[in-house]
């Protein structure tokens, strides 16, 4: 089943998929309809937030990618009608945005991490 998700700088190695933060968690939406998903990103846009694009994706890939990353995800159906304060975040953005640089920091330092357990696993086969 293909349905669409929020890329930043998609197809460069500064990737990043839009995702919200819920009590502690990362949540990776996922959109049924594609209209749904662009009035996300126009939501995103009037909050001065980097525009995103929508993208078609097999939801098997995204949850494949939360898995690992433990990151939990959400599917946005067509005609999706919140019930709680929580799902309306679902179909509108919250107020607050990290902010662009964190997500750099962020991945600068995973990426030092798995770098130096590479190398450190690679002196010791010697």
């Amino acid at each position: 089943m293909n349905i669409f998700v929020l890329l930043y700088n998609s197809g460069t190695d500064k990737e990043g998929i839009h995702s919200i933060e819920l009590k502690g968690r990362t949540i990776v939406l996922m959109f049924e309809d594609k209209d749904d998903a662009t009035r996300y990103c126009g939501l995103l846009e009037a909050q001065d937030f980097p525009l995103p694009i929508v993208e078609m994706i097999d939801i098997k890939e995204i949850k494949d990618f939360c898995i690992k990353l433990d990151y939990e995800f959400k599917l946005v159906e067509k005609n999706f009608i919140p019930k709680t304060a929580e799902d309306r975040l679902l179909i509108s953005p919250p107020t607050k945005n990290l902010e662009v640089d964190d997500w750099d920091k962020d991945t600068k330092n995973e990426e030092n991490i798995d770098i130096n357990t590479i190398k450190e696993n690679l002196e010791k086969l010697l």
